[in-house]
């Protein structure tokens, strides 16, 4: 809602319009989107480690999403004004870092709702809900706000004068954000502290986290490879919905009220397509789930780029995203299964943080085809190497044995 369909562009196309110098809008919420990007891979993992070292994991999703409803909330005072563009990327900038720090105690606590043999289901669910949720609230704000022309918009009969109508969707988000948030601080226990040794100032904690990788290469060379490949395919993932969009209304011809239709659509099945995988996951393990996704993803993809016309888009294009839940769900499960109970925020954190470190791929290789070729279409190759990268990278990984699982008869009465 906030930083794909409705307030970025917002932001872009109408604050920051007319900003002084050459430099445009677009590039600045770019500047702004990197540095955020760089707070989030050097803070993440160190934060993670603390909340787990400290038992304070619950609380500290509930500090960080307290804060990004806060962020959210300020975006009302984002007026259609170039002075405005300023505050309104930072505050997006800002809520991003909150985002995805408070994302590692959340994916976090996977283990703490489910158990090895329900994992995939629990995973699937969860980011289904997700995608549900962002279709309901979507509509909500896009038929009550936004629709329609004059100064009034929407259902609820909006003033649009100094954007009012967008500026409302924000305090909106946010309620719905902390609202939703309730359930899980209320219902998922906190965990215990973990040793003394690992509860450490942030130099130390940062001299630890570089032991731990070291470590974690010498002993489970497997996850540390799996964090590399899951940072190039994730951010393949990226990019198919970053640029869907664009290419939707430049080279397969859809207006721009479609573009907004086929959004909800996609949604809906990558919701689908989540949930579907959680039961493959448990049945077969998250690496064939993800391998799955990634060939069916690349065949997708490549049947799109010699296609043209609105029909071939929205088959493929939806068959695409299809395959995009399948293969968050289950590369969230591969870590979950692969960590060290008492360790998954501090992994966790790792795990975004590798996904920053290489979230300029599919923007790059996608530019640069584009570029090169001198066409939007061309730019699909670029994504598609990114995916190929990944799959190529998690083809000689096996699935991980799940560390939550005691050894011997224990398992056995478990189960």
């Amino acid at each position: 809602m906030i930083v794909t369909f409705v307030f970025s562009v917002y932001l872009t196309s109408s604050v920051g319009e007319h900003l002084p110098g050459s430099v445009s809008a677009s590039t600045w919420y770019g500047i702004s989107v990197g540095i955020a990007g760089l707070l989030i891979a050097v803070l993440a993992p160190v934060t993670g480690q603390q909340g787990d070292a400290g038992g304070h994991r619950r609380r500290s999703l509930a500090v960080f999403s307290a804060l990004i409803t806060a962020c959210i909330v300020g975006l009302f005072w984002v007026h259609d004004e170039p002075s405005y563009f300023v505050l309104g990327a930072a505050l997006i900038g800002l809520g991003s870092v909150f985002f995805e720090i408070g994302a590692v105690f959340y994916n976090a606590m996977l283990r703490q709702i489910s158990t090895p043999a329900t994992i995939g289901r629990v995973s699937g669910f969860g980011w289904s809900m997700g995608y549900f949720g962002g279709i309901i609230l979507l509509l909500f704000v896009y038929f009550g706000f936004i629709s329609g022309d004059g100064a009034v918009q929407g259902f609820f009969g909006v003033s649009s004068e100094d954007a009012f109508n967008i500026r409302v969707v924000a305090l909106v988000a946010a309620a719905w954000f902390g609202l939703f948030a309730l359930p899980v601080l209320f219902a998922v226990p906190e965990i215990r502290p973990g040793p003394a040794q690992r509860r450490r100032g942030i130099l130390a904690a940062y001299r630890l986290l570089f032991a731990d990788i070291a470590v974690l290469w010498r002993t489970d060379r497997q996850a540390a490879v799996f964090l590399l490949a899951s940072a190039v395919f994730r951010d393949g993932l990226a990019g198919v919905f970053h640029f869907g969009a664009i290419l939707a209304g430049t080279v397969y011809g859809i207006a721009a009220d479609q573009v907004l239709i086929f959004g909800v659509a996609a949604n809906v099945t990558a919701a689908l397509g989540a949930v579907g995988a959680g039961f493959l996951d448990d049945r077969f393990g998250p690496r064939r789930v993800i391998v799955g996704s990634l060939v069916g993803l690349l065949v997708s993809g490549t049947v799109l780029l010699f296609l043209s016309g609105p029909a071939a888009f929205w088959v493929f294009g939806l068959l695409l995203t299809l395959f995009v839940g399948p293969a968050q769900s289950a590369s969230r499960t591969y870590l979950a299964r692969s960590t060290p109970p008492g360790r998954e925020s501090e992994l966790f954190g790792l795990y975004a943080t590798t996904g920053r470190a290489v979230s300029f791929l599919s923007p790059l290789l996608f530019a640069l085809f584009a570029g090169v070729f001198a066409a939007d279409r061309a730019g699909i190759v670029g994504i598609l190497l990114v995916l190929a990268v990944g799959l190529v990278l998690v083809l000689p990984l096996r699935d991980p044995v799940d560390k939550a699982v005691p050894a011997g008869p224990v398992a056995t009465d478990r189960h």
